[in-house]
């Protein structure tokens, strides 16, 4: 078995500090959209998600991918919204097992209702602290993580 690569001292101080950072502005964002919009933040994840998408459909599989959650999770959550009336499922005529999420109006409504919250919230945790500079490095770190564990987004 190879030696482990130890992590150095600048190394393990970005480590702790990203980690830290990660926590602080999930748990705020969380709090944020179950205060203000009675919902968590996957379930907005899942109407962006789905209103950025050509005719506010995704299947399903797409949307797992897209929102880096399991299809059971997804699932859960999809029903979920389905109950408040937010989205709808279609099963594909080409693909007997597939389905299509699709948002409704109420859903847009909804994401419409809780967006300015939300962005501000964002603005508050995130780039109120940084330069437009550190913006452009935040933006290059993210994608540089994101293309090495295959999740670019």
């Amino acid at each position: 078995m190879a030696e482990p690569r130890w992590l150095n001292k600048k190394e393990q101080q970005a480590w702790r500090a990203f980690i830290a950072a990660q926590r602080v502005v999930n748990s705020r964002i969380e709090q944020q959209l179950q205060r203000d919009a009675g919902i968590p933040h996957t379930y907005y994840e899942i109407l962006v998600r789905l209103s950025d998408a050509t005719d506010g459909r995704l299947r399903m599989s797409e949307l797992a991918v897209a929102t880096l959650g399991s299809r059971s999770r997804l699932s859960h959550a999809v029903n979920r919204l389905e109950q408040n009336g937010w989205v709808r499922r279609e099963g594909i005529e080409s693909d007997r097992r597939g389905q299509v999420a699709i948002i409704t109006d109420a859903g847009r409504e909804k994401l419409v209702e809780a967006a300015p919250g939300h962005v501000e919230e964002v603005r508050s945790a995130i780039f109120d602290a940084l330069t437009p500079e550190q913006v452009d490095q935040l933006f290059a770190i993210g994608t540089a993580l994101a293309e090495n564990t295959g999740q670019e987004r």
